[in-house]
């Protein structure tokens, strides 16, 4: 469908005649014409009664109309985003994030990020709470979850692998676990109000009641009293990847069951097409993930005694 045709027809509907919409889109009366006797050969249909006073929509214009304007907006915003695009991600990206994460992936990437696009300012919100992406303002946020927010477009980011973990000090006490059931014999750094890991044993999920004698808000918190040597924490391997590789943490594997990962998502509300600022960013946070993941340290079972 030739749209330059269509856009006559919005035209005309919207300026009464056929003389004025041909002023608006900078072309002649005749060549106005011919675009709408063109689209209506091609539709099988007459769109609109034609007289030298008066022009009016016929009945199957009157439906069309409404196809025929969104095909002509989308055209427009189609033209604006690949204009934006070939200038660079410019304007305030406002990005809600949980507060770890946040600090050690994202936080990283914003020197680079503004050195490349000049125009473009971010704003990061450090949150370990949900945040209602459309009421706060935000143009993104990143959850770490299983999604049930449909209303929302999410783009997968990455696979979330988790481990369990200890400073050395405390497995040197307390001795490592090797099984679900030996964890009820170790303090748990516990989420505040979470009772259960969640496993998965022999390809199914169990979640597996544990406690411990402290909890906290916020996964930093357990992070610190975990190298501390207060017991075994659940952490994403993101979180606990420099600890690992350094010997401040030490990886805890059962040899019955396997974590199961929470992946990472890009989520921002509804629009026809992605902004470049969005598209730079989702990019940038991508390229960085997948490096994190050739990087990663490997949990290795302790030997048996």
């Amino acid at each position: 469908m030739d749209t330059d045709a269509v856009a006559v027809l919005v035209t005309a509907a919207a300026a009464g005649s056929l003389s004025a919409a041909a002023r608006r889109l900078g072309i002649t009366p005749m060549i106005a014409t011919r675009r709408l006797a063109a689209l209506e050969r091609d539709l099988g249909v007459t769109l609109m009664h034609r007289t030298t006073r008066s022009l009016s929509l016929t009945p199957e214009g009157d439906a069309f109309l409404p196809y025929a304007q969104a095909l002509v907006e989308s055209e427009a915003a189609g033209r604006a985003n690949l204009r934006a695009a070939a200038a660079g991600a410019s304007g305030l990206l406002r990005v809600s994030v949980s507060t770890a994460f946040g600090r050690k992936i994202v936080a990283p990437l914003v020197p680079s990020l503004l050195r490349a696009n000049p125009d473009l300012r971010i704003d990061l919100d450090f949150t370990d709470r949900v945040v209602d992406v459309v009421a706060s303002g935000a143009d993104l946020a990143i959850r770490i979850a299983h999604l049930r927010d449909n209303s929302l477009i999410a783009q997968r980011l990455a696979d979330g692998p988790r481990v369990l973990c200890a400073a050395p000090a405390y497995l040197a006490e307390r001795g490592a676990p090797t099984r679900i059931e030996d964890l009820a014999d170790h303090d748990c750094l516990l989420l505040s109000g979470a009772t259960h890991w969640p496993f998965q044993v022999e390809g199914r999920e169990r979640r597996v009641r544990v406690q411990g004698r402290f909890s906290a808000s916020s996964i930093e918190g357990l992070h610190e009293a975990c190298l501390g040597g207060a017991g075994i924490t659940l952490l994403a391997t993101w979180n606990a990847r420099e600890d690992l590789r350094a010997g401040r943490l030490v990886p805890v594997v059962l040899s019955d069951a396997t974590l199961e990962e929470l992946p990472i998502w890009a989520v921002y509300p509804p629009a026809r097409l992605i902004l470049p600022k969005l598209r730079v960013f989702i990019a940038a946070l991508k390229q960085a993930l997948a490096q994190d993941a050739t990087t990663a340290p490997q949990a290795k079972p302790e030997p048996s005694p």
